[in-house]
């Protein structure tokens, strides 16, 4: 005859892999959501490749402006440089110039 004997709930049979899956969920749950996350990291390397755009309009504004100050050294002065910064720091102009005002 079969015996109708209950057996526990939390056997040892039934222990060790919720243990196993408990410990896999704990240890796991830093890829999703932790500091060092797959997400994390996606939005780390977009901010990288926002900031490395940023810092190329930068150096490339820098290089402009390196060549603008070279052109105006005493040793080798651009003289169409000269006059266009003389015209707008001193309001030079010529007589033909024709000037035409608008408001802000």
């Amino acid at each position: 005859m079969v015996s109708c004997a209950r057996t526990p709930f939390f056997s040892r049979r039934t222990a060790a892999p919720l243990i196993g899956f408990a410990l896999a969920l704990y240890f796991s749950w830093p890829l999703v959501q932790g500091e060092r996350s797959y997400p994390r990291l996606v939005a780390l390397e977009y901010k990288i490749a926002s900031v490395d755009r940023k810092l190329d309009v930068v150096r490339t504004e820098r290089e402009a402006l390196e060549h603008k100050v070279i052109r105006l050294r005493p040793d080798s002065i651009d003289p169409d440089l000269l006059e266009e910064r003389a015209r707008v720091l001193l309001g030079y102009q010529y007589p033909q110039d024709r000037v035409v005002l608008s408001d802000p």
